[in-house]
């Protein structure tokens, strides 16, 4: 039977709880259904085709999940692209979302709340709808993009700006349901779907290396989760080795990994063209770093520029990604330094670069 689990002192919790009552701790779910390949439904083509591995009953779906995996090309690097910004509501969040909002949806939840600069508080507002709830989401005053804003109130979400977002989804969550993909461990399940996808699509194996950009690091963990549930199954021989980059405006994990700490070191927040990464102190910091420790992975930081010109490249062959998406293709050359030329490499390519053309006209 899953339940959920602190990471921190191994208490139990219940349901509804966003972090851990006894001592703040990060959420887990634990003793999840095994792996089943001849459980997956293969007519159903969403990520709901694992149903059978996910404990969380499906009550209303966009479709989201089964995104392609193309092979591309920059400065002679060639390497699979998940084309995560492809979900419908342009970013990999929905994975997640759909998985704790249909939980929440269980419970008799009608009403939430999360924290987001853009692409989660947008897939919040659409699952939300579908799910017949009310959406709030607490976005930074200063750093939100407006067209990501105007999204949000598309699909029928409210905005509350402010400069202390974080302290007021925090108060607000005593007393509203806190769907938050930062803390829920239903956020990391849905993420998990995508290192199944990657291992079908690569007709049931899996690549050498997995990057993907890192911010609190839900789908980081969701692929190195995922791929583990496959190794414990029997059905890879290892877990890739798991690749966190980070804007060098923002880069706490890093630190933490060229230090050698258990945890990412406090930073001072800081700024980057790829907003969707702006977080300084990443919920589950600990256990990113500690996923890299044991896929023999590591992390890179990258500059804005290289950020901006990856992007442009990578639009030009007609993968329209946007500023955090471009990332993982700006530390390609760090990558393939480290890992061969010759190795399998799936690089994560998370939002769609759609919400940021034409955000003058959308405003």
């Amino acid at each position: 039977m899953t339940s959920i689990q602190c990471s921190e002192c191994g208490g139990l919790a219940r349901p509804l709880d966003w972090r851990c009552k006894t001592c703040g701790g990060s959420l887990d779910l634990v003793d999840l259904p095994r792996f089943d390949p001849s459980s997956i439904d293969a007519g159903d083509f969403s990520l709901w085709r694992y149903q059978a591995m996910l404990p969380v009953e499906r009550r209303f779906s966009l479709g989201e999940g089964m995104t392609p995996l193309v092979q591309a090309e920059l400065d002679g690097a060639v390497f699979y692209a998940k084309l995560e910004y492809l979900n419908p509501t342009g970013s990999f969040k929905d994975r997640g979302t759909t998985t704790v909002l249909n939980h929440l949806a269980a419970c008799g939840v009608d009403r939430v709340i999360d924290n987001s600069s853009g692409n989660a508080g947008a897939s919040l507002a659409a699952f939300a709808a579908v799910g017949g709830m009310e959406a709030t989401v607490y976005v930074p005053a200063a750093t939100a993009v407006e067209s990501k804003k105007q999204l949000i109130r598309t699909f029928g979400g409210a905005i509350i700006e402010s400069n202390d977002y974080l302290d007021d989804v925090y108060a607000a969550a005593a007393k509203t349901t806190y769907a938050s993909h930062a803390w829920s461990p239903y956020f990391v399940l849905g993420q998990q779907t995508a290192a199944w996808e990657t291992w079908e699509q690569l007709g049931r194996r899996a690549p050498a290396a997995v990057a993907t950009p890192v911010g609190h690091g839900g789908l980081f963990l969701g692929f190195y989760r995922g791929f583990q549930a496959l190794h414990d199954a029997g059905l890879i021989e290892r877990v890739p080795r798991m690749i966190a980059v980070q804007s060098a405006g923002v880069d706490p994990v890093v630190r933490g990994w060229e230090a050698n700490a258990a945890k990412p070191p406090l930073i001072e927040p800081g700024q980057s063209v790829a907003d969707g990464i702006l977080v300084d102190k990443p919920v589950r910091g600990k256990q990113i770093l500690q996923a890299m420790r044991d896929s023999d992975g590591f992390a890179l930081r990258v500059d804005n520029e290289a950020i901006v010109a990856a992007q442009e490249r990578m639009q030009a062959r007609g993968l329209m990604i946007e500023t955090t998406s471009a990332a993982t293709a700006a530390a390609l050359p760090q990558i393939i330094e480290r890992i061969g030329e010759n190795a399998d490499l799936a690089l994560a390519f998370t939002g769609s670069g759609l919400k940021d053309i034409g955000s003058a006209s959308l405003a």
